[in-house]
């Protein structure tokens, strides 16, 4: 059983148990993860602890919750209690343990959720392939050779291998999005603000979102609906009531829908692979009408601009103190986010409100929009430079090509895997309104029913 609803429902009825469950997925990352290295704790002692928990609940007839039993891990950039909350550095493994879970992770254990450990990412978020200097590169489950994504690396990269079948992520420029097209999983980019940030370490405050991974669109769902709703320790987080978003999943038709195919900028500067798995998302829905996003190329600049000034001004006593503790590729990208004018910093936040209201206009006549995620599949561990479009061009600032310009106005997206014959995979995003995920989810279902999406665990 690799999907928590498997799981969840063989748990309350009664047909393993949750500490078996438990012992189950603790054995498997015994196994694995050290060719993997997804973890950088394991808590096995409080899982056993709160699995046994959840087993008493059932056997005195009380229900034990929604994901009663299922496994879960998270990035090390949320709050455990009793853990350090590393955000994927060295200076960070020097804080004592957080005194209380992020609201997130509450969240989940309320629910019924087992947490078995912390997950390895890029330092402070900031980075798309998870090669932390600090505590090694996660690797790819589909070629051990290749990059897992990042920032969230470790949370995709535990899904694909089986080890877990739920982990939270954080999505500043694409950090959901890039690494769960590389491990052709689903990966969920929530609307800005619509779930609780509280006990998350930031990047970059304007732009970081968090969201979850899973094998399957209604688990994507599922937890979706765990974790939504206000939260007084985030002043972000939004009033805006929860929406259901289980019953979208079981819904089969969406001609009423409007979507269209992300043309210009979205389709330039992509390996052939990745457009054809946009093609063959459009084919399968009937999708023939294309729109473009304008001006996409300025908002990645601007994202650029503001994500490194925020993301610097964090760090900056610890870069003028501690700067030879910092993981080198992080250092120099904040230094020189340290050295933007603030001319720059804000004429990017003028031309964001601008953006955001061109984008608005076009989905007042379309309802998804569809995209590719990644502009080719995993690189090579190490891999500096790669060809795109008969350029050669640096690989970690573009992978997020496709992904900056959506979560620069915190757009909902979800990243759909797409199995390819040459074993990597490849994403395609599905694009809404803000807090319209239920739409995006419901087209999701309906290409994972068709089999033209799905995630293939390795």
């Amino acid at each position: 059983m690799n999907d928590a609803l498997s799981i969840a429902n063989a748990v309350r009825g009664g047909k393993v148990s949750a500490v078996e469950a438990a012992e189950a997925t603790l054995q498997r990352i015994a196994a694995r993860d050290n060719d993997l290295n997804c973890f950088t704790a394991v808590t096995a002692e409080s899982a056993m602890q709160d699995a046994a928990r959840i087993d008493e609940e059932i056997a005195q007839g009380n229900y034990p919750g929604m994901l009663a039993g299922v496994p879960f891990a998270v990035k090390n950039l949320f709050d455990v209690a009793g853990l350090t909350t590393l955000a994927g550095s060295k200076i960070n493994a020097e804080n004592p343990p957080a005194i209380q879970d992020a609201t997130a992770v509450g969240r989940l254990k309320q629910a019924g959720a087992i947490l078995v450990g912390t997950l390895n990412m890029d330092e402070y978020a900031y980075g798309f392939v998870t090669e932390n200097s600090h505590y090694g590169a996660t690797r790819n489950p589909h070629d051990l050779s290749r990059v897992s994504g990042g920032s969230s690396g470790g949370s995709a990269a535990a899904i694909a291998a089986g080890l877990v079948p739920l982990t939270l992520g954080s999505d500043t420029n694409g950090s959901i999005r890039v690494p769960a097209a590389f491990c052709g999983i689903f990966g969920l980019k929530p609307t800005y603000g619509r779930l609780s940030r509280a006990g998350v370490a930031l990047f970059s405050s304007s732009f970081d979102h968090i969201g979850n991974f899973a094998s399957s669109v209604r688990d994507i769902a599922m937890v979706f609906d765990v974790l939504q709703g206000e939260d007084d320790r985030d002043p972000i987080c939004t009033k805006r009531p929860p929406v259901e978003t289980l019953h979208v999943t079981s819904l089969q038709n969406i001609d009423n829908l409007r979507i269209a195919i992300a043309d210009d900028y979205f389709l330039k500067g992509a390996n052939p692979e990745a457009l054809a798995a946009v093609e063959q998302v459009a084919r399968a829905l009937d999708v023939t009408e294309y729109i473009t996003i304008p001006e996409a190329h300025r908002a990645r600049a601007a994202a650029f601009v503001i994500t490194a000034c925020e993301g610097a001004n964090l760090h900056l006593s610890k870069l003028r103190s501690r700067p030879q503790d910092f993981d080198p590729a992080t250092r120099d990208r904040f230094l020189a986010g340290a050295l933007i004018p603030s001319s720059w910093y804000i004429q990017a936040q003028r031309f964001r409100r601008w953006y955001r209201d061109r984008v608005r206009e076009i989905f007042q006549n379309v309802d998804v929009i569809i995209a590719p995620t990644t502009p080719c599949s995993a690189p090579l561990i190490g891999q500096q430079t790669m060809i795109l479009d008969g350029e050669e061009i640096l690989v970690r600032p573009h992978l997020g090509l496709y992904t900056q310009p959506l979560s620069f106005i915190g757009l909902p997206v979800l990243s759909v895997p797409i199995q390819q014959q040459n074993g990597l995979p490849l994403g395609v995003q599905l694009i809404a309104a803000p807090y319209n995920e239920a739409l995006i989810l419901q087209v999701a279902s309906v290409l994972e029913a068709q089999g033209i999406v799905g995630a293939k665990i390795v």
